[in-house]
């Protein structure tokens, strides 16, 4: 029997052997699994339930696919989702990566490396922010507020809803402002993965940020591209 705060993962697959399988094995490591087969069995849980620590998502479903799932859930939520696929082209991972998931796993897969992967989520999720100063200020930028006691972006004082993804990588921009920083150099400042990432996963994050905070993400003010470097956090936005 799982403790009281096991982790709660949700698995939505419409293999029934394979949820099986996870529920054994997770459930055996610590974690507390329930799965769904379709997403409209996931819907009926999360009315009925809190939010659970991660949902491992399959993109190809019944009915709604895992790709539209995570763009209604990233509406409501910054739950962590790991997409699982038997399409493993890079163009699947860079469409789920882009739509809000967190990570992705190509079927066939093994449980061991499923399990490294939550683990990471779950680390990178519940990661212990620096504690500010009372008499320091967040910081700031255009209309926005980065509270690193909360880890939350505010805007005009209400929620901007980022994953914890969005929110790790902003975090590290910020508090490195008007310098350029390799793609490299934020995938180490972003360590958590027991794995090395996918080669655009720090595109990937960035394209949704600047849909979240630039006015014109064409054109971004904030993050800016430094054709062959990297990126450079520029927090006065458009102002000379």
């Amino acid at each position: 029997m799982n403790a009281p705060d096991s982790p709660r993962i949700l698995v939505v697959d419409d293999d029934p052997d394979l949820c099986d399988l996870l529920g054994s094995y997770l459930g055996a490591n610590g974690f507390a699994v329930t799965s769904a087969g379709t997403g409209v069995a996931m819907w009926e849980l999360l009315t009925k339930e809190d939010m659970p620590d991660v949902i491992v998502l399959d993109l190809m479903l019944p009915g709604e696919d895992g790709l539209s799932l995570t763009r209604a859930l990233r509406v409501k939520s910054s739950v962590p989702i790991l997409m699982l696929s038997a399409r493993g082209e890079e163009l699947d991972r860079v469409i789920g990566l882009e739509v809000g998931a967190d990570d992705y796993l190509a079927k066939p897969f093994g449980p061991r490396e499923l399990l490294a992967r939550l683990r990471a989520l779950l680390r990178r999720s519940h990661a212990s922010t620096p504690v500010q100063p009372a008499a320091s200020q967040p910081p700031q930028f255009g209309p926005f507020v980065l509270d690193t006691l909360s880890h939350r972006l505010l805007r005009d004082e209400r929620e901007v809803a980022l994953t914890s993804a969005e929110y790790d990588l902003l975090a590290a921009l910020v508090a490195h402002p008007n310098r350029v920083l390799s793609r490299d150099t934020l995938v180490d400042m972003l360590r958590g993965y027991e794995r090395d990432p996918f080669d655009r996963s720090i595109d990937n994050r960035v394209t949704r940020l600047r849909r979240k905070i630039e006015q014109d993400p064409a054109a971004p003010a904030f993050i800016r591209t430094v054709r062959g470097e990297g990126y450079l956090f520029n927090p006065r936005g458009s102002q000379p």
